[in-house]
């Protein structure tokens, strides 16, 4: 089988983990373990950009919806509804 560029197995990272390294240094790099995705090699930029974008990520619930949030949402469910009711007419 073929490999593609930025995927190796671990064999490829034990015998050429200098080239992988170097690889990605310019993007990810996938590494597999009996032809599954395992692991994935970046260099530090990217790790950071995403770790920071996790960050901006919020969990709620209804109840911790700010009441405007929660209207705007209220409507769009409406609308969807009224349109799917449309829709089976």
């Amino acid at each position: 089988m073929p490999k593609t560029s930025g995927s190796y197995s671990t064999s490829d990272l034990s015998r050429k983990s200098g080239d992988i390294i170097a690889e990605a240094l310019r993007h990810p790099v996938t590494i597999t373990q009996r032809n599954k995705p395992r692991l994935v090699l970046l260099n530090i930029e990217d790790y950071q950009r995403l770790m920071k974008q996790s960050d901006r990520r919020a969990v709620g619930t209804i109840e911790t919806m700010p009441d405007e949030l929660f209207s705007e949402f209220e409507n769009a469910v409406e609308t969807y509804a009224n349109e799917d009711e449309v829709g089976r007419s």
